[in-house]
């Protein structure tokens, strides 16, 4: 079972941002789902995890349901592997100067209801998102200063001279003002019945099972080739396999044996790594809020037996720079030893804990009074693959001396903890966006570090440092790719000097795809979108691919 690695759209990206994924396989009314293929329909594995569905389709809520992406669509699709974007409800964007671009809306494109989309619907969206931070995932407020719609296009003033920013508002998925604009509440409310753009509307729903049906007046409907997409509730992996799945998400042990030696001939997959899967501090307590205790941590782990563990070798440990290796490999800062990559360091660790007030005696490391060192890990249940590599890392820490206690809520709990920095230490993850920017700008800017209590989009450990913020005020007005480098160097050195988080291992992108019914998934070999079931690149998928 197993999250999105990227984050936090920003995600949440941010995600690890701010939607939880555990993959589900059968469970239909029967308690079976439907055959793959059948009656040219998908049969999806990205929207389970838990026993039951709760009918959610609000774009903006922290538990909305995944097919989500498969109804609402932003102005551009952005590739989180390469930062590249395919127009989607813009039909394409110009920079008329470094705060000014302006959005050409496309034509003859129709609400799920029959009603015209058109500028004006950008516009409210934005303004929508404008009233509570909580709705504004992406973050687009702390670049615009103001838009507004003439005709077709739509243009947005930046605050100031802002290269990552277009790639940014372009991601945002739209809304019908028709229907929102009468919402007290779009935070909460649940939009049972939702009305999009996309390729897909809500067919049926139950607790167990849902589907999405063929949007017959879609604007690029003759490039959607299945008419249904069956998304069970479950969380039996085997089902994957048993019961014939077109395309999942789902990390699976020995998956060359599991899921490729079931169909030679059909069963592929593809697992580029898509984040980093970290130890989130929560720097608002002690002694977390001490960078000698978190480097402390930091050397204590054995970060490539952890993620050998949690992974099965799918996977590298992660750097301690917030890049993601190789993808991010132009971006190194060749100044800090080894790219970032932390050994694990006994020696070390117990230097930087002493810094902080700990000490070893006997067995034990304890603070002033004796008392032994106690930390509470907390980690979304049902995620199998990192709940080993937790138990590796719990093992690593009461070699050293530490007790550790792991608390594993379910993942909607979880998420909650997360957001409203309700944890002492936590498993989560940041990065794959595309941008480095925007994984930097996810992990440490203070806009995101909402008080304690209060749901954070992003910066989910509550760092504060003027010169990470000044850094990235910076990188947002570099042209060039000189100067970007030259900020993108120092904002490391702060990840690795202050370690804001602890950096453990690459989240793969656990794309799973046969071609017995369709052809034309992502792929190494063809990586036109990241194999990612939560987020926008679904729209990517459904309108690629072909029937076998």
């Amino acid at each position: 079972m197993r999250r999105k690695t990227v984050a936090v759209r920003i995600l949440a990206a941010l995600v690890a941002g701010a939607t939880l994924l555990g993959l589900g396989a059968c469970g239909g009314k029967s308690g079976t789902a439907q055959q793959a293929g059948a009656g040219n329909q998908i049969l999806f594995g990205g929207d389970g995890g838990s026993p039951t569905f709760i009918r959610n389709f609000n774009p903006f809520s922290t538990s909305k349901r995944i097919g989500i992406n498969f109804i609402y669509e932003p102005l551009e699709v952005v590739n989180s592997l390469d930062g590249t974007s395919t127009p989607f409800l813009a039909s394409g964007h110009k920079v008329v100067d470094p705060k000014t671009v302006e959005f050409q809306i496309r034509d003859g494109v129709k609400w799920s209801d029959g009603k015209p989309f058109s500028a004006q619907d950008v516009v409210f969206t934005f303004n929508l998102v404008k009233k509570d931070v909580a709705l504004d995932s992406l973050g687009v407020w702390q670049h615009i200063s103001s838009l507004e719609a003439s005709g077709s296009k739509v243009t947005f003033h930046f605050k100031n001279n802002d290269v990552p920013a277009v790639s940014i508002v372009s991601q945002q998925n739209i809304v019908p003002e028709h229907v929102w604009k009468g919402v007290k509440d779009p935070l909460k409310w649940t939009n049972e019945n939702p009305v999009g753009t996309g390729p897909y509307k809500l067919g049926t729903f139950a607790p167990n099972q849902y589907t999405l049906v063929k949007n017959k007046d879609y604007w690029q409907a003759e490039k959607v080739a299945a008419d249904t997409i069956v998304l069970p509730a479950s969380n039996k992996q085997l089902d994957l396999v048993n019961k014939k799945y077109d395309w999942a998400y789902s990390f699976i042990n020995n998956v060359d044996k599991t899921w490729v030696g079931a169909d030679k001939q059909h069963n592929h997959y593809w697992f580029p790594p898509g984040g980093t899967v970290s130890l989130y501090p929560n720097l608002t307590k002690a002694p977390f809020n001490d960078a000698n205790f978190r480097k402390g941590l930091s050397y204590a782990l054995d970060r490539t037996k952890i993620a050998k563990d949690a992974e099965e070798g799918y996977v590298d440990g992660a750097t301690q720079t917030g890049l993601i290796l190789p993808n991010h490999d132009k971006w190194v800062n060749e100044s800090i030893p080894d790219k970032g990559r932390i050994t694990q360091d006994e020696a070390k660790s117990l230097e930087y804990f002493g810094k902080a007030g700990y000490k070893k005696q006997g067995d034990q490391l304890v603070d002033s009074t004796g008392k032994q060192l106690e930390l509470n890990i907390t980690v979304p249940s049902g995620y199998t693959d990192w709940l080993r590599g937790v138990q590796t890392m719990q093992g690593q820490l009461t070699k050293l001396g530490i007790a550790v206690k792991l608390t594993q809520p379910q993942p909607a709990a979880y998420t909650q903890a997360q957001n409203n920095g309700d944890y002492d230490l936590l498993v989560s993850s940041f990065g794959g966006t595309g941008s480095v920017f925007q994984d930097y700008n996810g992990l440490l800017n203070s806009e995101f570090a909402v008080p304690v209590g209060q749901s954070a989009n992003a910066n989910f450990e509550r760092y504060k440092n003027p010169k990470a913020d000044d850094l990235l005020a910076q990188l947002k007005q570099a042209a060039d790719e000189k100067s970007q480098k030259a900020i993108v160097d120092q904002l490391q050195q702060i990840v690795y000097d202050d370690v804001p988080v602890i950096g453990l291992f690459y989240g793969g992108l656990w794309g799973l795809f046969s071609t017995r019914n369709y052809t034309g998934w992502p792929s190494k070999d063809d990586p036109y979108t990241s194999p990612s079931t939560w987020t926008q690149s679904v729209l990517m998928v459904v309108t690629h691919i072909k029937k076998a």
